[in-house]
């Protein structure tokens, strides 16, 4: 596997909808992003879009690993490659948001991001559709973040 960082534009759209099934959102913010990816072969198995929001903070918007792939570890090594590379630019803190349960947010979790905020009702006035996870609608949207000094 190599990690690669990539112009976001690269990226394939399906694997980016497995983390954001919002298309039209995911064009609104895809070309204000560093790109980052994890392939083998010339295929993509994974995929992270970063929007650098501040001299020293970055927000991840979109994280996704192909679902024949989930659960093997490219994941964590494309985000701890990429927290690496924003690091490296720079960029000393990284936040994210993501739903209020779900295996997304123990994964984050696990790699050291922490709860700073619940944005109420997030996902019922942000998305035209539900979203659904484990037969329970997804409302609530945490915001977790990262010093990546410490």
């Amino acid at each position: 596997m190599e990690l690669v960082e990539i112009s976001p534009s690269q990226l394939p759209m399906p694997l980016l909808l497995e983390a954001d099934p919002c298309e039209e959102k995911i064009r609104g913010y895809i070309n204000s992003c560093l790109g980052f990816a994890a392939t083998q072969d010339g295929v993509y198995l994974g995929a992270c879009l970063v929007l650098p929001d501040r001299n020293d903070a970055a927000e991840i918007l979109n994280l996704a690993v192909i679902p024949s792939k989930q659960g093997q570890g490219i994941g964590t090594a494309l985000l701890r490659w990429t927290l690496e590379q924003l690091s490296a630019k720079g960029i000393h803190r990284v936040e994210l948001g993501t739903g209020s349960f779900g295996p997304q947010l123990t994964f984050y979790q696990r790699l050291g991001f922490r709860v700073t905020q619940v944005q109420r009702d997030y996902f019922l006035t942000h998305y035209a559709e539900p979203l659904f996870e484990q037969g329970i609608q997804h409302r609530d949207r945490l915001w977790l973040s990262l010093d990546l000094a410490e």
